[in-house]
């Protein structure tokens, strides 16, 4: 190993204005379009910024056909882009990622290297890159017998191509690209400090930092590397990146990085989202932060520079984050928040933007593939468990999560994604074409459906996986718009007689402008960033949401008791239960809050924008809505104070060491999945109803807000006719019974609305109530009260039919003749392991699938805090849509075989 020659203190780039910054577009998934690229280096010229690297990880001819040479409709559209970053002053790194499968010592496969290079040199690139992050660091055995390490053989080929080139501006990534990834460590790593001993000096080196994604980046982590590498590295910056993870989205400032650091490093690239819209403050906040030289959030005694009475951002006692930015900072000094509200009031004109949307509400990556049998502590993590994809799901919650959980998870989780680990071998990712149009991406028909783990080591494919097995691309999925306005009905497929798909989403959106009280706001932003923050924390409306609704379902046996009067007997409980029901209006007013957001983001205008972002509102306007019809039921007082304890007592997040855990930076984030919408979902105490939080977003936006809230008396005739409407294998009822039109409602659900109102839920849209969810809590109780109190009623109501012999009873008569016959005759098979019954019914106009599982949550959360863990429904067997219904509701049959005429459905909880 050669001597380490010391760095120089000064950065000699910074004193030349040659610091690089920019954007790194390296990510997996889907690519960008040639259009956004485009508006990118406006962005990044307006921003003072000033270079780009083409790396995205799925863009086939990148990474998976590194060899292939573009085609003369690629060459057009490159080129296009590197001249549209030339005239803007943007320097246009061109990344190819060859280590998944080249043979160093092969001159062949060299040549074949530069010639790629310089075909992209052609079109008037003069910055390049090679990516060998996300590899097998073993070397084949032809390799072995030429080269004395994987590192040799990197360096050999990387200085060959440089000089091949002319030396032109160029950078490496390394396969241990973090501290995380040094073996042993970064100081003593003989991979690392061959590279900083025998790569050409004038190569730049890229760094993640601590980790994949780093929490903080230090002064003296940098300076370690910059010793080892001999030359000061290349920030590959993933704090903003999400492909690692379908729930999260950061929109949070550039943070956890002073700008001491600036004179310490070559440059900054930051690998953002996956979409592009979503990536306006990480790229803006990052300007901001390269400007400047001094940390507004840093102690003032340690720099005399800064005034010692400026009152800086802190976190406060109960965990929020203080909105308070100093409004004395002068132009140097950067500080987060600061950032973040000029980023904001810059962003709010690009939502007023005319743009039509060319993709498909959905994240790059969509599908999961099956998990790596590894140990997991359940309902730990967002995640049911860690997996080789980004999965959707969530965790229901464990009443206490203690230090050695914790550490367990930790355990687990740096193992799985070990550089070396042999479990991750997941099968080659979505194989795309960005290179085909201004605006649409070139999708292989496939295999679209491989989700990363974590940035920069997402889809690792195998050594032993050829490119060549993956298949091309094939599909050109166009995206267009129709005339209809949002909130319309459905999209449109069009496919023409070629191999391409053509979808037809929306178009002519000047015909729906929005109105003035439709128009988003700064608030509506601020809102939206709090929501989505960063990686190792949330921002402060989202942390006021934990909090608030945790001291709500914790303390609910205020207003039980209030609600049973015993506040009377009691009256000092009188300023606890207005404080409850004061936090409980709070809570309705952030959710109404977010409601604005949402239908505002849906009739903005730049509808490329709001698709990239719909999908993450939507969702987190749902959680946040359950959350709230949850409160309400609280609030009707039908949680019974003995259960307090035992139900609404912890929550994993404000449980001793995980919110420590969650923001120390420890763990990669991708330990922590979901985000701030698990975190929310995990509130409600339901253990076993991860399903229930996997639904997929709407294909087209649309502005349609339901609620889910108690049933109230007045609900009953809206209720009946939903019943009505469904009770035919879900087709409409109405018709059957004209003389009898309560008959269906008062057989199915009129006992339970009578005899267990408090297990009654609705769902209604603006104007109608669209679908109710009843149920019993103690099924066998129930049915007693049935015969004693409803039955007779019933009997009275609807006289037995007669009949005779030769003649049948119509539909009518049977439904009337079972008040008459009806006995209560519960299994105990079924009863000891569910003991509550329910029926859930919404009308076939409601095409969001989320709204019934969110239904079904809320019923079922109710249930479990009054002691249930399990629920059944009875269903007919001639029954098919109703068994469908219900099965896509995660619920299982239960002892097939006890009756030919009714099938028992059933889940825990």
């Amino acid at each position: 190993m050669a001597d380490k020659k010391s760095p120089q203190v000064d950065n000699i780039h910074v004193k030349n204005g040659n610091f690089i910054c920019g954007v790194v577009e390296g990510f997996y998934g889907r690519p960008w379009t040639t259009e956004q690229r485009k508006d990118l280096f406006q962005k990044l010229k307006k921003w003072g910024m000033d270079s780009y690297l083409y790396a995205p990880k799925d863009d086939y001819k990148h990474r998976a056909y590194w060899r292939e040479l573009y085609t003369v409709e690629e060459a057009e559209h490159l080129t296009s882009l590197i001249s549209a970053a030339r005239e803007k002053g943007i320097t246009f790194y061109y990344a190819l990622s060859p280590g998944l499968d080249i043979t160093y010592s092969s001159a062949k496969e060299v040549a074949v290297l530069k010639r790629k290079l310089e075909q992209v040199s052609q079109f008037g690139c003069s910055a390049f890159a090679l990516l060998f992050d996300d590899i097998e660091p073993e070397m084949s055995e032809a390799d072995k017998e030429v080269f004395q390490s994987f590192a040799h053989a990197q360096v050999s080929v990387s200085n060959e191509v440089f000089q091949h080139l002319g030396q032109p501006r160029f950078m490496l990534c390394p396969t241990q690209y973090c501290a995380a990834r040094a073996t042993p460590n970064v100081q003593n790593s003989e991979y690392l400090n061959t590279l900083g001993a025998k790569l050409a000096p004038e190569i730049d080196i890229m760094w993640t930092g601590p980790k994949v994604i780093s929490r903080l980046l230090t002064v003296e982590s940098i300076e370690e590397i910059t010793d080892v590498l001999r030359r000061p590295p290349v920030i590959w910056d993933n704090l903003h990146a999400n492909d690692y993870d379908q729930k999260r989205v950061f929109l949070g400032p550039y943070s956890g990085r002073s700008p001491d650091l600036i004179p310490k490093l070559r440059g900054v690239l930051t690998n953002p989202n996956c979409e592009y819209g979503a990536n306006f403050v990480a790229i803006h906040t990052l300007a901001q932060w390269s400007r400047c030289n001094v940390d507004g959030k840093r102690d003032p005694s340690l720099n005399d520079s800064v005034s010692a009475d400026i009152k800086l951002e802190t976190e406060t006692e109960d965990g929020g984050v203080g909105e308070d930015v100093p409004s004395n900072l002068s132009p140097n000094m950067y500080h987060p928040r600061r950032a973040l509200r000029n980023a904001i009031n810059e962003w709010l004109p690009e939502f007023k933007r005319v743009k039509p949307a060319w993709g498909p509400i959905a994240k790059p990556q969509q599908l999961v593939a099956n998990t790596v049998p590894i140990p997991i502590i359940p309902s730990v993590n967002t995640c049911m468990s860690v997996t080789t994809t980004t999965t959707s799901c969530s965790s229901g919650s464990i009443p206490v999560v203690n230090a050695n959980q914790l550490q367990a998870l930790a355990e687990v989780c740096s193992t799985v994604t070990g550089a070396n680990d042999s479990l991750l071998q997941p099968t080659p990712g979505a194989v795309m074409n960005s290179l085909v149009s201004e605006s649409k991406i070139v999708c292989s028909e496939t295999n679209m459906s491989n989700s990363p783990t974590e940035p920069m080591d997402c889809n690792p494919t195998p050594p032993y996986t050829s490119p060549v097995h993956v298949a091309k691309p094939a599909v050109d999925v166009l995206m267009t718009e129709n005339t209809e306005p949002p909130g319309g009905s459905g999209m449109q497929v069009e496919t023409p007689t070629n191999s391409t798909s053509t979808m037809v989403v929306e178009t002519n959106i000047e015909n729906f402008p929005p109105r003035n009280d439709k128009e988003l706001a700064y608030e509506d932003l601020a809102l939206l960033c709090d929501l989505f923050y960063l990686p190792f924390e949330h921002g402060g409306q989202g942390i006021q949401l934990l909090q608030e609704f945790n001291w709500l379902k914790s303390n609910a046996h205020l207003v039980t008791a209030h609600n049973r009067n015993i506040s009377s007997e009691n009256p000092s409980n009188k300023p606890e239960v207005d404080e409850w029901l004061e936090r409980a209006v709070k809570l309705e007013d952030m959710s109404k809050a977010l409601n604005t957001l949402f239908q505002r983001l849906t009739f903005c205008a730049n509808r490329e924008l709001l698709y990239d972002l719909y999908p993450y509102v939507w969702d987190m306007r749902g959680v946040v809505s359950l959350l709230n019809s949850y409160v309400k039921w609280l609030a009707s007082g039908h949680f019974p104070q003995m259960m307090a304890s035992f139900t609404l007592g912890s929550y994993t997040w404000f449980s001793k060491g995980w919110k420590e855990t969650f923001m120390s930076g420890d763990q990669e984030p991708w330990v922590f999945r979901g985000g701030l919408t698990a975190d929310l979902q995990r509130l409600i105490p339901v253990d076993s109803g991860n399903d229930l939080f996997i639904y997929k977003p709407p294909d087209v936006p649309s502005s349609k807000i339901y609620t889910i809230r108690p049933y109230l008396p007045s609900d009953e005739t809206q209720v009946y006719e939903v019943c009505r409407k469904t009770c035919l294998d879900g087709m409409d009822g109405t018709d059957s019974f004209p003389d009898l039109p309560n008959l269906i409602g008062d057989k199915l659900v009129g006992g339970f609305l009578t005899l267990s109102p408090e297990f009654c839920f609705i769902v209604e849209d603006e104007t109608d109530l669209v679908g109710y969810a009843v149920a019993a809590l103690d099924a066998k109780q129930f049915y007693k009260k049935l015969e004693v109190a409803w039955l007779p009623d019933m009997c009275e109501k609807y006289p037995q039919p007669k009949k005779d012999d030769n003649d049948a009873l119509n539909a009518s008569e049977e439904m009337m003749s079972w008040f008459h016959t009806f006995k209560a005759d519960v299994p105990d098979a079924i009863h000891s392991h569910h003991p509550s019954v329910m029926c859930c019914s919404l009308l076939t106009s409601v095409l969001d699938q989320s709204i019934s599982k969110r239904l079904v949550t809320c019923l079922l959360a109710a249930l479990r805090a009054n002691g249930s863990f399990g629920v059944y429904v009875p269903v007919s067997a001639k029954d098919r849509f109703m068994l469908e219904f219900y099965g896509k509701l995660g619920f299982l049959e239960l002892s097939p075989g006890l009756s030919v005429d009714v099938v028992y459905l059933g889940r825990v909880f």
